[in-house]
């Protein structure tokens, strides 16, 4: 059995989905966030994020990890900012020797919907058919930490 962890970056919210995959059955075994405080220190959050990230990897003990890429926003403060909280997922990630996999929101929203100018909304209604869930997932960005874990989970390198 393999366990993915999948990873939408944030500086204020950090998404994380941890899904279980053995042959062609797949399970969402939980989904959650991690916040920091919005007008703390840059340098805190990340310690946050870290520390919560350390946790998760301890408890569920993935081998696995997809973290969504960042694209370019007009906000360069927000996006320097997701940047550095990327950075230290990934090296928390790589300390712990999980392999590091990426995709972009577009990606994302082709693999899931078909169509890379799928909304919020489109990506939680397929996930909650395609994993027969009994609600949408919510908020959004627990969609997008699911849907990241659902699409490496298809990846044949994992099967």
């Amino acid at each position: 059995m393999s366990i993915i962890i999948g990873i939408d970056p944030g500086t204020t919210t950090v998404w994380f989905a941890i899904m279980a995959l053995e042959k062609n059955y797949r399970e969402v075994l939980n989904y959650w966030i991690i916040e920091t405080k919005p007008k703390e220190k840059l340098e805190l959050k990340l310690v946050d994020i870290v520390n919560d990230l350390e946790e998760i990897i301890e408890k569920y003990k993935p081998t696995i990890a997809w973290v969504e890429k960042l694209f370019f926003t007009n906000n360069q403060k927000t996006w320097i900012d997701v940047a550095h909280a990327r950075w230290a997922i990934l090296q928390t990630l790589a300390k712990k020797w999980i392999h590091i996999y990426e995709f972009t929101p577009l990606q994302v929203k082709k693999w899931i919907c078909g169509n890379w100018s799928a909304n919020k909304l489109q990506v939680q209604k397929a996930l909650k058919l395609i994993l027969k869930m009994n609600e949408l997932p919510k908020p959004d960005d627990a969609a997008d930490a699911i849907a990241i874990a659902y699409i490496a989970s298809l990846q044949k390198r994992l099967i």
